[in-house]
């Protein structure tokens, strides 16, 4: 990068995304010799900014605390994605996070240039979330904040946890991963004591505090955490089961019936299998008429079948008594 000024800038940026940077990966990411590195690190310094550098072979540089920010250089899609995941944060299940999406908009506010100042704030003043009828449950920000720094940090985490059936256990983890799955969130840990991996929902979760200990971090019996919490949700007993064949190819269901099934079997001929489970029959015959929006889709015999399509038939009626005026 030969403009100097446009050079010192992605060097700020840098070192605002890591903790410490090595000094000869610094150099490449900027493709530039290391005297050229060190010259635009006094020049940082020069504006105000406050770089720690270690010397030798394994030397670098940090940013030191208590730095400004000077007004933000946001191109307009930058700025977009900012405002949309601001607005988006204002409606995630996190106790709190509304007012606190509010404040961070504010300050944005401040710090943006007058024209993408304009922009984000009629993006965010503009768009308004549907809300959902049945809100999931609240999530602790405090307890979600010290579980990704425990997560970050390789650190234990003590916390009192109800399991769904009412059992209290106190639990002692390695934080892995937090994991988003519709409106829930989970973590995915090693549990200490019981030796093995488990998934933890945030809001049965409280008094959250760090042991202590560190720990070298394990790898996990899947692909990723996300595919760990599925394979979970999975597991999880239900009261009601149902089988269902849908007329429609298994890749185009797959993502309808993630979280909601289990067992998705390709049965050749643009048709497929797949095993519903639900804690109600409410819930599995809206999973039904979710699916049938796509395609035809066929019951199972048995009584959850029965129950279902009672449910769909009730509802039917009362659609068909429904008029506009």
């Amino acid at each position: 990068m030969n403009d100097p000024t446009a050079r010192v800038l992605q060097l700020l940026s840098l070192l605002q995304t890591h903790r410490f940077w090595p000094g000869n990966e610094l150099a490449d990411r900027l493709e530039v010799s290391p005297r050229t590195l060190r010259r635009d690190v006094e020049r940082l310094r020069e504006l105000g900014y406050l770089v720690d550098a270690t010397p030798g072979t394994a030397g670098g540089y940090r940013l030191a605390a208590g730095n400004h920010l000077p007004p933000l250089l946001l191109d307009d899609e930058e700025a977009v994605a900012i405002a949309v995941g601001l607005r988006g944060a204002a409606d995630a299940p996190i106790d709190g996070i509304e007012e606190t999406s509010v404040r961070a908009m504010a300050k944005l506010e401040q710090v943006l240039p007058d024209r993408l100042r304009r922009r984000v704030v009629a993006l965010h003043s503009n768009v308004e979330a549907l809300r959902w009828s049945r809100p999931g449950p609240l999530v602790d920000p405090e307890a979600l904040a010290l579980l990704s720094q425990a997560c970050r940090d390789s650190e234990q985490v003590h916390f009192d946890y109800e399991r769904r059936d009412g059992e209290r256990s106190r639990r002692l983890v390695e934080p892995h991963q937090l994991v988003v799955a519709g409106r829930r969130w989970y973590l995915v840990a090693w549990d200490v004591r019981r030796d093995d991996w488990r998934t933890f929902r945030l809001d049965r979760l409280a008094g959250a505090r760090l042991a202590g200990p560190r720990f070298a971090p394990r790898t996990l019996p899947t692909e990723d955490a996300a595919s760990f919490v599925e394979r979970s949700i999975g597991a999880m007993p239900a009261a009601h089961q149902l089988s269902v064949t849908i007329d429609a190819p298994a890749p185009e269901v797959a993502e309808s019936v993630r979280w909601l099934g289990d067992d998705l079997r390709d049965l050749g001929g643009g048709r497929c299998r797949v095993e519903l489970k639900a804690d109600s029959i409410e819930r599995l015959a809206g999973i039904v008429s979710q699916l049938a929006m796509g395609a035809q889709v066929h019951l199972e015999p048995g009584e959850a079948a029965t129950l279902v399509a009672a449910h769909l038939a009730r509802l039917s009626e009362r659609l068909a008594s429904v008029a506009v005026g």
